[in-house]
């Protein structure tokens, strides 16, 4: 079984190989001026064809971006771009990623697409008073069955992201950034010119394509084969796939992200990542999320919930929320989603922190946070 993967890993890659032999050439023609960056702290959009995508993608995966390979260079803080980690032993799961991006290859060597994506930096000057806010809580949906990037149709798709957007892609991680990036390669090229994330920016990408299938998460993922993805396109040609990437705190101790200024940033970057200004609410479709920065990052999930029903409702969207399996937590979450308005919350949260988490001697409290709120109700 090793043996016929790497046999058919080896002939991916030359065949992909004899396609891309004037790959300079392509990239001269395709590529006629230097590509902006998304430098921190400016709002900015990119908008390249899709073939113009794959091309810097074919660029990444033969490493031939030099200054990229240092973090002593001006593009210190910028993801690195360049494949080379990932060709870096022989685990399974780079085997998996590979059979991913060769599939992508594939495709567009094999018929060129004609598409458009747009990349778009917004960066927030002006934030919400979560304390004093009066918006109410909107339509919640939430189901422990279902994907994202399935039932998450036609709404604004949430990457759980890194401040260094598509986080380990290109070296070992592969847990829901990893995915997304890989199953839509064209959100890799945004590691090209997008600087890290700060806390009151997210990277919003418009019209990338969903190439492969997969199946399981993290050790257990598998490439399971070609993807048609039948979207329709807008009047720009892009695929109606809106994804915004935005990024959690980490968390080595549970208690610290109840600490005030902690809820507040957190709050501040998924309402980043929602709102869109000087868009009518009527316009906006529902934000589909999940768990966000539950896993290795430590946060809790029941607060990650809360938090971003009150973005949500502050940036006046609908809520599509996925548990992935925790039955519980969709009974917590709608009993928690009926009752309150953005700053009545706020508060309380402010006042589970003294009350509860200030008091504590161990590492997590007794009394947890939907307790607490069912007991004020």
């Amino acid at each position: 079984l090793h043996l016929s993967i790497t046999v058919h890993l080896r002939w991916d890659f030359l065949v992909f190989s004899c396609v891309c032999v004037d790959e300079e050439a392509v990239f001269m023609s395709l590529c006629v001026q230097p590509i902006p960056l998304l430098r921190t702290q400016r709002c900015r959009s990119i908008t390249l064809s899709q073939e113009q995508v794959s091309c810097l993608l074919a660029n990444a995966f033969f490493c031939t971006f030099p200054q990229r390979n240092s973090h002593q260079t001006e593009f210190s803080n910028y993801p690195d771009i360049n494949f080379s980690r990932l060709f870096e032993g022989s685990s399974q799961t780079k085997q998996e990623k590979l059979k991913t991006l060769l599939c992508y290859f594939r495709r567009v060597t094999q018929q060129r697409p004609t598409g458009l994506i747009t990349y778009t930096r917004q960066c927030l000057q002006r934030l919400p008073s979560w304390s004093s806010s009066e918006k109410q809580f909107g339509k919640l949906h939430i189901s422990c069955e279902g994907s994202i990037e399935d039932q998450g149709y036609g709404m604004l798709q949430v990457d759980f992201a890194n401040r260094f957007v598509g986080g380990g892609v290109t070296g070992s991680g592969l847990v829901q950034e990893e995915i997304r990036f890989l199953i839509n390669p064209e959100l890799i090229v945004a590691r090209l010119f997008t600087e890290a994330l700060n806390d009151n920016e997210c990277l919003i990408v418009t019209g990338a394509e969903q190439f492969s299938r997969y199946s399981g998460y993290s050790d257990s993922f598998r490439w399971e084969g070609d993807h048609d993805d039948q979207t329709p396109r807008d009047e720009w040609q892009r695929r109606c796939t809106e994804i915004v990437a935005i990024d959690a705190l980490h968390y080595s101790q549970f208690l610290e992200q109840f600490r005030p200024e902690n809820m507040s940033r957190e709050l501040n970057k998924a309402f980043c990542g929602f709102v869109r200004p000087g868009v009518q609410p009527e316009n906006l479709s529902a934000v589909a999320t999940g768990n966000w920065g539950c896993g290795a990052f430590g946060g809790d999930k029941r607060l990650k919930a809360v938090l971003q029903m009150m973005a949500a409702a502050e940036a006046e969207r609908d809520l599509m929320y996925f548990t992935f399996g925790d039955a519980d937590l969709v009974k917590d979450c709608v009993h928690v989603s009926r009752l309150f308005l953005v700053g009545s919350v706020f508060r309380l949260l402010l006042q589970y922190y003294e009350c509860v988490c200030k008091k504590t001697t161990r590492s997590r409290p007794q009394k947890t946070l939907y307790s607490f709120l069912s007991e004020l109700l």
